[in-house]
């Protein structure tokens, strides 16, 4: 089966590609490198031994976007996930947010439903909860107001893909994921966004390596063990692996639903300085940081309870936050010298 990966040069992208391609689809790409460049389509040569093609094209442009199609007309299954991500940025520029977001997958949708696509499968965030009243949250958690821009985006998104899609033949998986961290195992391939990152481990990585003299933790008064705020870092291929297994169980079960939705995490929350210890006890670096005040949209705590797609999807996630950090300094280290 061939399937299209939008932001397929991405951070989560590129990884679900070469899991994609170790599962026996074939695989294309649509990127346009705005936070990205094409130096991951060679880390997934490196290890697949595939050469993935990648179309540059903006899917806000209508034309461009249907040439994909044309020129692909057996696809079968698209994995979206082309869209910004930074909460912080998304607070500053939200139009800029809801105009990428929103306005590109609008075209993919549209494109999906005239060329009689089987499966789509949505990369949502936990950001569509807003900040939870209780912990973990799992599916049946209320939909609140969202924290961001960012954060709307995705509700919106979801909300979109249900509407749209339920008049169709297409099914659809919404795929609500924590933070994912980590880079592959081989070190050819891991997060290496164009713009400066705003996540948490890859500016730690870039402190401890010395790209950054210092960096920040926001905040130290949140209600929770340390007064750092709470995330569930998920490692980048154990999250590859559940869009893989999210189209599998579309393929194989007829009978599922048209549309539906799964969170994807550890099920453990660990704080910021609880990661930067994580960092530190497997790498041997001692990290230079010192504590700020809040980021807008930031929320005190999230994890997840990921029962739903352990026990539909038979999806586990086999790696922990220690696990995250080696793979991301090894992948920092090779990094630094291309």
């Amino acid at each position: 089966m061939k399937v299209l990966i939008t932001g397929g040069t991405g951070y989560i992208g590129s990884h679900t590609i070469i899991d994609l391609i170790n599962a026996g689809f074939e695989v294309i790409s649509v990127d346009n490198y705005i936070n990205s460049d094409g130096s991951a389509l060679q880390g997934i040569e490196k290890i697949t031994g595939k050469k993935i093609k990648n179309y540059n094209i903006d899917l806000r442009d209508k034309e461009k976007t249907k040439i994909i199609f044309s020129e692909n007309p057996d696809i079968e299954g698209i994995i979206h996930f082309a869209a910004l991500k930074a909460v912080g940025e998304s607070v500053e520029k939200p139009l800029l947010y809801f105009d990428n977001n929103i306005n590109s997958l609008l075209n993919i949708l549209d494109n999906s439903v005239k060329n009689n696509i089987k499966y789509f499968v949505f990369s949502s965030s936990c950001t569509v909860y807003g900040s939870p009243d209780k912990l973990p949250v799992d599916e049946n958690t209320p939909v609140k107001d969202a924290e961001s821009p960012y954060g709307r985006t995705k509700q919106i998104s979801e909300q979109i893909c249900k509407d749209v899609l339920q008049n169709t033949n297409i099914k659809a998986i919404m795929l609500r994921y924590f933070n994912p961290a980590g880079a592959h195992e081989s070190a050819f391939l891991g997060e290496s966004p164009a713009l400066p990152p705003l996540n948490l481990v890859p500016i730690i990585t870039e402190t401890a390596i010395g790209k950054r003299k210092s960096m920040q933790v926001f905040g130290d008064d949140y209600d929770t063990r340390d007064g750092s705020a709470i995330r569930d870092y998920i490692h980048v291929m154990d999250l590859a692996d559940a869009h893989t297994k999210a189209l599998q169980y579309l393929i194989k079960n007829t009978n599922a639903p048209g549309y539906d939705f799964f969170n994807l995490g550890i099920g453990q929350g660990v704080t910021v300085l609880e990661a930067i210890n994580a960092f530190e006890k497997v790498t041997g670096q001692k990290l230079n940081y010192s504590i700020s005040k809040r980021r807008p949209g930031d929320i005190p705590a999230i994890y997840a309870d990921y029962t739903k797609a352990k026990k539909m999807l038979n999806w586990n996630p086999k790696r922990n936050i220690e696990d995250i950090m080696l793979t991301a300094w090894e992948w920092e280290k090779v990094r630094n010298i291309q």
